[in-house]
């Protein structure tokens, strides 16, 4: 019944081998071939491979690397940000002194009318509180008058 058992004999089990299925051949299609003008044909050139084929085809030149061009010292972007924080410090200076000037301004105008405030109502305090007997003014004579009949008569 139980075939791990320890006081049993192990039951033998029968072995499957699986033989791998060889894969069908794949069939590419040739690429599209494109037409191109070479400027001067290339050399045909022919290697000879350790086990005696030979293989024939045209030399393919390697790809020449651009020039490296030198490089600045300090790069650009350090450069446009150092010139950005220049003008960003030029334009809070002006913005600081049109402020301070704005500021200026709003206290010279505020100090000249509480001076025009202050000489105007000294004038009208000193014309009001002066006493009757100043010489100086101007002297009405008002003499008796009659009123008949919505006239004045002098």
């Amino acid at each position: 019944m139980y075939p791990d058992h320890p006081h049993r004999p192990p039951v033998q089990r029968a072995v499957e081998v699986h033989q791998p299925a060889p894969l069908p051949p794949v069939v590419a299609e040739p690429a599209p071939v494109v037409a191109v003008q070479p400027s001067s044909v290339p050399a045909v050139a022919s290697i000879v491979l350790p086990d005696g084929r030979i293989v024939t085809g045209y030399a393919i030149e390697p790809a020449k690397p651009e020039p490296v061009v030198a490089k600045p010292p300090v790069s650009r972007a350090a450069v446009n940000v150092a010139l950005g924080g220049l003008g960003f410090g030029a334009v809070c200076g002006g913005l600081f002194l049109l402020t301070a000037f704005v500021t200026a301004l709003t206290a010279l105008i505020t100090q000249l009318i509480t001076l025009a405030a202050i000489c105007f109502g000294g004038f009208v305090a000193v014309q009001i509180f002066k006493p009757n007997d100043a010489k100086s003014g101007i002297t009405f004579h008002i003499r008796r008058a009659i009123f008949k009949r919505n006239h004045f008569n002098g």
